[in-house]
């Protein structure tokens, strides 16, 4: 089905930089995220008439209510996405509608350097015919997770259009920092109210994420000793080599370039430094706990063997655990599973895929948190940067499936 309002929602969102800060120390970690929600995303429910519409200053979310038309008990479901963009310039989006792609021909970023290539990129050769939004090769799009904020909203324009779907109570979220994974433990669930929900975050039509990584992160800041070359033998110590001699240590195929399907990764995010001083920051994934934990202690091994042989702390280890594998609680909630494989199925998404994410989702920690939360398919493309993308149809078919499961809860429940 065609949602008219669905796309310049969209191109409204994606215009309004909304990206997060990891370093900012305060929540939500930045101004122009915050602003978003509450000028925008917010101003947006209040005016479609939605119930409970409210900002939460301590989880960071903006909260609404889809009432319910029934007039019997019914699970209480949620959807919810994340407003906050990913570490790469979100000023000035100019986003670039497609209509009618061939699947075959390289697609030229705006006036940039950059194009869209299906020998590179060969999901495009799937979406012959189909309307395409690309960024103008300067900036990222967004889509993470505007296309699941701008689907969300238009779910709810259309449930209180159509009064004849009948539905339970929906609760809806729009969370903040997920893309720096610290917007979920503030999330607040018994607020929430709901008994189920699923977050829309992901990729093509038919993926269905109910496993994940285990997740962790962790820095190093080492302290050197910087003196004239002249003099340095036996006296400098380059905190840059030491940073390399630490980075030699760790497997060197186990990184992303390196790894694909269940191969977990260590993977260098980013490296400041000089030969007085180096910062490095790192993020560890592995689909089970224990290798999870293998991989931790190998760096704790790591850098308390370098600091044995300098016989002092030179590198300092800050390590913190980020989310973990959905898998392993959600096999106790199946029913929120096969609901949205039941919902798939009924729009016509017959292939569907399952197989673990590569990634992260609010989801993780929500449910760990009681928030059964598996992850829906937002029609995401080449996530985090200027070649990314969506398919407007695939927004269309994700409001299908959120439309569909509304009506399924309420029919199964009767």
């Amino acid at each position: 089905m065609e949602y008219p309002n669905l796309l310049p929602r969209f191109l409204k969102y994606v215009k309004v930089n909304s990206r997060s800060d990891e370093h900012s120390d305060r929540f939500p970690s930045t101004e122009r995220e915050e602003k978003f929600q509450k000028e925008v995303v917010q101003k947006d429910l209040e005016e479609l008439g939605l119930s409970d519409v409210h900002y939460n200053q301590d989880s960071g979310c903006v909260i609404a209510e889809i009432p319910a038309n029934v007039d019997y008990d019914v699970p209480v479901m949620g959807f919810l996405a994340h407003c906050d963009t990913a570490d790469f310039n979100a000023e000035n989006v100019k986003p670039q509608i497609h209509e009618n792609y061939d699947g075959k021909s390289k697609i030229q970023l705006g006036d940039s350097e950059f194009y869209l290539d299906p020998a590179v990129f060969p999901n495009l050769k799937k979406y012959q015919g189909k309307t395409l939004i690309t960024t103008s090769g300067d900036t990222l799009l967004g889509g993470d997770d505007k296309c699941g904020v701008a689907e969300v909203v238009t779910l709810a324009e259309y449930l209180l259009n159509h009064p004849e779907i009948k539905h339970g109570k929906i609760r809806l979220a729009f969370t903040p920092d997920e893309e720096i994974g610290t917007g979920a433990p503030h999330f607040d669930v018994k607020e929430f109210g709901a008994d189920f929900g699923y977050t829309l975050d992901g990729a093509a039509p038919g993926k269905l994420d109910w496993g994940t990584f285990s997740a962790a992160t962790f820095t190093l800041d080492i302290q050197g000793v910087n003196v004239h070359p002249s003099v340095a033998k036996n006296q400098m110590i380059s905190a840059i080599q030491v940073a390399i001699d630490f980075q030699n240590q760790l497997p060197s195929d186990e990184v992303p370039e390196k790894t694909d399907k269940r191969q977990g990764f260590y993977h260098l995010t980013d490296f400041q430094g000089t030969v007085d001083n180096a910062h490095l920051e790192y993020i560890i994934r592995d689909f089970e706990r224990d290798g999870l934990e293998k991989r931790k202690n190998l760096v704790k091994k790591i850098v308390n063997e370098m600091n044995e042989k300098f016989g002092k702390e030179r590198i300092k280890l800050t390590m913190r655990d980020q989310y973990y594998n959905m898998a392993d609680e959600l096999e106790k909630h199946m029913d929120v599973v096969n609901l949205a494989r039941d919902a798939y199925r009924a729009v016509g998404l017959n292939q569907i895929d399952e197989d673990p994410i590569r990634g992260g989702t609010d989801g993780c920690q929500l449910t760990y948190m009681g928030l059964p939360c598996p992850n829906l398919f937002s029609g995401q493309e080449n996530m985090h940067g200027r070649f990314e993308y969506t398919v407007l149809e695939s927004m269309y078919q994700a409001v299908d499936v959120m439309v569909k499961m509304a009506e399924m809860n309420a029919t199964n429940n009767k």
